[in-house]
Parts: structure tokens; sequence; C-alpha cells
């Protein structure tokens, strides 16, 4: 298939077109991924890691300032200073301050004002919803031990402090809330103020702030890299891209879990299970900001950036923000690129296919058409002419063609008497070579008796009968002369079902006399695990006995005037019948002098022989017998001993197979010739 021109155009279209195509899509699927990877992806990781970080630490910051503008409003120092000017009570109005930083603002959940022992003087009253707080809440507010915790003193020394992410048991028990509601962080700021008109200026208490760490989880879920920037990303930053990634934040010690998406995570460490990173920790402690190593969390690869926030000192909380992806996601659009130009090369070779077999059908047609003619002229058919049409080179070659067929077609015919009349003169000339042998002693006993009866001699009888005597025998050799050249023209009659064991049984009875003069053992061995009785083929039972006493015929004349080989007292023929597969299978074997490698090329071919007498056409009548009905026949060297082995093969004729053999006859595998 793949000679054909057409075959060959098509691998030519395709390797032109559509292999561009396959490596362009491997280039973008191995190089720009890996582009994509290490420099877009690693870019707005780390982008998004400082984005998140900034807008934690501004919120830090905002949230900073809402203790510390409280702690400089004038009525909230006289209320915590327990300073009373015309009996007026501030403690009403700085509550409603409070709640208007709760309810309004909606960015603080408690707001606590506290004396200098750790009191609780004013607090919030209301919730971010805009309801009461209930009983529990209130009562923790009030009972709280304010002043043991370690940012208290530090807020009364240095002026102010900040709390880091702490449960501070304000929200019920029994509540069914979320983990992030139960946990604050916040900011603790002292408050100066004067117990008279005429007292110095002193800390009278702190105004402390607790935000709700559901701000800094849901900035986390929502920040994310879940809402990729197309200005930055263009097409590649399709919606699905990031689909997986999500942010987190750490403690200032960078390994312990703050926020995350699994909130059952809160508080574990990084290092440990059931995290299990330790390269994350170690690749946070190492720099401010940068890309993780990649890692498998959850069964899962992934690509993470992080960021350090502000410090402490710089009124921070020193927290570390991360950022991350599965890695399926960051190739996503790639392999969405690459199956798009899967998609493209599709098309490209369906059209190239297409176009290219209309083309190539085209074109090669009348090259079909002159093949198509080729197999006519090969069969015999001179007369075939292909027909033309147009002016190009196909054309050419299709008017050259049907001049050659008709050259042909000439020659052939004038080959065809010559071989004819060079076949007749070759027959001539071996019937006249044959029949001139019997004629020569003819002609020679014919001029002694003729001179002997003129000449009245004496021996006139005896010479007349030795005459007549050799004009019969010469006659008898005339005539099956005749009779060999009569049966190599391959006239015979039509088959018939012939049985091949009885045909050889009956040529070696016909033989067994002539063998027995010649001191030569005839015989039919054991050939164990096989046997030819009941095998049958069609044949002319004359044409097959004949062909077998050929062969029998040689094998006897080969032993002629030879000794015996080695270790046997006498010269052996022997003869037996096997089916090999479909076919009967007659071998026989001689002991005599074998055949030359002179002999061996010619051995069928007519008028070969390498005896003094007979036409050199038995042989090639057994080849001409076998193979007019499908057979095949050799003559070759033995291998073991001196001798040769003739086998003759013929189809099987119906269901005929070999019989177990009998006592005393059997016959040997197929292929067995020594």
């Amino acid at each position: 298939m793949i000679r054909r021109i057409s075959t060959k155009w098509l691998l030519a279209v395709l390797a032109v077109v559509v292999l561009p195509f396959l490596g362009f899509a491997w280039f973008v699927d191995a190089f720009v991924s890996q582009r994509f990877s290490e420099d877009v992806v690693r870019y707005h990781l780390l982008g998004h890691a400082a984005e998140l970080s900034e807008r934690l630490d501004n919120a830090v910051a905002e949230r900073r300032k809402d203790a510390h503008l409280l702690a400089a409003v004038q009525d909230v120092n006289r209320c915590l200073a327990g300073y009373r000017e015309d009996t007026v009570d501030f403690s009403p109005s700085v509550e409603q301050m409070f709640n208007e930083l709760v309810v309004d603002i909606g960015s603080t959940d408690f707001v606590v004002g506290l004396d200098t022992k750790g009191r609780v003087v004013v607090s919030s009253s209301f919730a971010t919803d805009g309801k009461p707080l209930d009983k529990w809440t209130t009562t923790m507010l009030r009972t709280y031990a304010w002043a043991d915790a370690p940012w208290f003193q530090e807020a009364m020394t240095e002026g102010s402090a900040s709390i880091d992410v702490t449960n501070f048991g304000f929200v019920d028990e029994d509540a069914d809330v979320a983990p992030e509601d139960r946990y604050h962080f916040g900011f603790a700021h002292r408050v100066m103020g004067k117990r008279s008109t005429f007292s110095p200026t002193v800390p009278v208490g702190m105004v402390v702030t607790l935000v709700p760490w559901s701000t800094v989880q849901s900035e986390t879920e929502e920040f994310g890299v879940s809402r990729p920037r197309k200005e930055e990303l263009g097409d590649l930053g399709s919606e699905t891209l990031y689909a997986s990634s999500y942010a987190w934040v750490w403690a200032d010690d960078a390994v312990t879990i703050l926020a995350h998406k699994n909130r059952s995570l809160y508080g574990s460490r990084v290092d440990e299970a059931p995290v299990n990173l330790p390269k994350m920790v170690a690749a946070a402690r190492s720099a401010k900001w940068g890309m993780y190593p990649e890692y498998d969390f959850a069964g899962v690869h992934k690509k993470a950036a992080f960021r350090h926030g502000r410090s402490r000192a710089e009124g921070g909380f020193g927290w570390v923000v991360g950022v991350g992806v599965n890695t399926e996601d960051v190739y996503g659009p790639i392999h969405s690129m690459t199956q798009t130009l899967a998609k493209a090369s599709a098309l490209v070779l369906l059209l190239a296919v297409v176009v290219t077999f209309l083309v190539a059908r085209r074109t090669t047609q009348p090259v079909q058409d002159l093949e198509a003619f080729t197999r006519r002229v090969a069969s015999g058919d001179l007369d075939a002419q292909v027909p033309v049409h147009g002016h190009d080179e196909l054309s050419d070659l299709a008017r050259s063609f049907n001049r050659m067929t008709s050259r042909l077609k000439e020659n052939n015919e004038q080959l065809v008497k010559a071989e004819k009349d060079a076949a007749w003169r070759e027959m001539a000339r071996q019937v006249a070579h044959e029949i001139k042998n019997p004629l020569t002693p003819i002609q020679l006993w014919a001029s002694l008796l003729k001179r002997a009866h003129d000449d009245q001699s004496p021996e006139f009888e005896n010479i007349l009968e030795k005459t007549i005597d050799v004009v019969q025998k010469q006659v008898r050799t005339m005539r099956d002369i005749a009779k060999d050249f009569y049966r190599f023209a391959g006239e015979h009659r039509d088959p018939v079902p012939v049985s091949v064991d009885d045909v050889l049984s009956e040529v070696l009875t016909l033989n067994s006399a002539w063998a027995s003069e010649e001191g030569v053992e005839l015989t039919r061995p054991e050939r164990p695990g096989a046997s030819g009785v009941g095998l049958t083929v069609l044949a002319d039972p004359d044409e097959l006995r004949r062909a077998l006493v050929n062969l029998v015929s040689n094998a006897m004349e080969a032993i002629d005037g030879t000794e015996p080989p080695e270790g046997r007292s006498a010269h052996g023929v022997e003869a037996w019948v096997e089916q090999d597969g479909s076919f009967a299978r007659i071998v026989i074997r001689d002991t005599g002098k074998g055949i030359s490698d002179e002999a061996q090329e010619g051995l069928f071919q007519p008028y070969f022989t390498t005896r003094s007498s007979g036409t050199g056409l038995g042989l090639a009548i057994v080849r001409r017998i076998v193979e007019d009905r499908g057979g095949s026949v050799t003559l070759e060297n033995r291998g073991d001993v001196r001798g040769a082995v003739a086998a003759l093969r013929l189809p099987l004729h119906g269901e005929s197979t070999a019989s177990k053999p009998p006592a005393g006859r059997s016959g040997s595998s197929a292929g067995e010739r020594s």
C-alpha cells in the first residue's frame, strides 16, 4: 500500500502540513508551559501574597488607629479618670461612642474601657448586628481578668500593645458559631487624663478594641488567587485557572496556623502531623518574601508563595501570609491551548487528506489504468490499448505503452512462429537421431543378406535368421522411441480416483523378476508412525504407473555395475507410501551410485540422459504427469549412505487418509528420506 504514488503524496503532505502543527503543539506544551509555570505563575503567586499581606497590614493599622482615636477622646479620658464636672456622667456618651464603632463601622466586636487596675469601666453593649449583647457575653466582659493579660502592663507602660489571636471566651460555648467567630485580635491603648481640674495628666486606664478573627479568615478566602487579574494574565487567565487556589495565615513564629480554609487546622504546627511540611517552615523562616518549595498536600501537588507582614515593632503582628495553587490548574490553560492546536491539526489533517486524495486520484488514475492494461498484456492480451486523454507526460506514457503492445504483438507472432519452427526442427532432429541408431544395424544386416544371396552363400539361411532377428529388435526399439515422444506430448485420459498403494504394489510386482535377476532387494520397509494404505489421488492410472515404473527403473539402472555400499551384502531399492498433510507421498530410494553435481541441474529437462541409450524423456515425462495433477517430484542424493531418493507428491482426493498400518507394513513420517 505504501508503494502507491497516492499514498506517498499523502504522507508527504502530512509531513509538510501536520508535523509543524504537532511540533508547535509540543513546543507550547513543553516550553511555553514551563515558562508559564516558572515565570508567570511565580510572579502572580508572589504578587498576590504581597498584596494580601499588605491588605492585612493595612486592616491592622486601621483597627489600631481606632483604639488610638478612642483613647484620645476627652470624654473617654474623663470617664476612665472618674472625673466629674457639674456632676456630669460621661459613661453613657462613651458607651454610645463604643456602640457606634461596633454597629455602624462593623469592624470591631467589642470595645472596652479599663481603669488602671484592669477593671471594666465602660464597654460596648451591642453586637455588630445591632442587637444587645447577651447576658453571657456581658458577664464575661465584666469578669475577664484583663489585668492578668501580658499585653496589659505593656500598654500601661509603653502606651499601646497589640493583642494577638486569642480565644477570650466571650462567645457562649454552646453557641452554634464558626470557629473563627470565637477568636479575636485587638489593640490596647493607654488613656491619659486628669482626675480633677487642677490635677496633673496621668494614666487613667486604657481602651481595648477586639476585632473578630473572621475578618482575616474571610479575607484569606475571598482574596486568594481565585480572582486572577486578567490584565496581568491576558488570555491565559481564565476563570478556572486558579479555581483550586487559596490563602492562609501563620503566626509570626512561621509555624503555627492561624487562618486556613480547613478550620480544623487552627493552632496546628506546619512541621508536625497532620501537615508535615517542615521544608515550608524552613523556607518561610529563611526570607521575608519568596516561593515555597513545591510540595504535596492531601495527595495534590502544589505551588505556593509567602510574604511576612509588618512586625510588631512596625505596628503589625508579623503574620506570614501564604498563597498556593494546584499545579494541575497551573497547566490547565496550556493544556487547553494544546488541545486547541490538536483539534486544529486534526482539521488540517482532514482537509489535507481530502484534497490530497482528490488530487492523487485524478493524477494516479491514468497510472492505475496503465497498470491494469499491463496485467492484461502480461496475461497474453496483446490487443489491449490504453485510452489516451490529454497531452501531459502520463498521456505520452500511455501512447508509448500502446506502441509497445503493438510491437510486442508483432514480435510475439514472429517469435511464436520461430519457436514452432525451432520446436519442429528440434523434434525432427531428435527423431532422426533416435531412429538413425536402429536403422544402421538394419541396413548393415540387409546389405550382408543381399551379398550372401547374390553370392549364393551357404550361410544365407543363418544370415537371414539373424537379419530378421535384428530387424525385429530394432523395430521394437523404434516403437518404444515413438511411444516416449507420444507420452511427452502430453496426451492423457481424464483422471479417476486411484489407490496409490495398489499402483505402487503393482509396479513393484512388475519389477520383482528384474530385481531378482540382478540380485537387488526390492522391498517395502516398515515405516513407524504412518501408512499409505487407503490414500487416493485423482490421476490416470496408466500415467501414474508409468511414472513409478520410470522411477523404479532409474533406481535399478543406478545400481547396475556398482558394488553394494559398505556394511551391506546386496543392493536394495525401497519404496513406500505415506501421508504428508493433504498430499500422498511416494518415496523410492536406492543404494546406487547417486547423482553427480553436473547431472543434478538437468535431471528433469527433456532429452537429458547420463546413459548411452534412451531418449532422455523418462524423468521429463514423470514431472509432466505429476505437475499436471498439481503435484511435485524431487530426486536427490541420500544423506546417510550412498544412493538417491525420489519423492513424488500428489494431492489427496476427497477425505481419504492413511489408516493404521497393518502388521508387517507401515510408512514413514512425512519428509523422511533416509
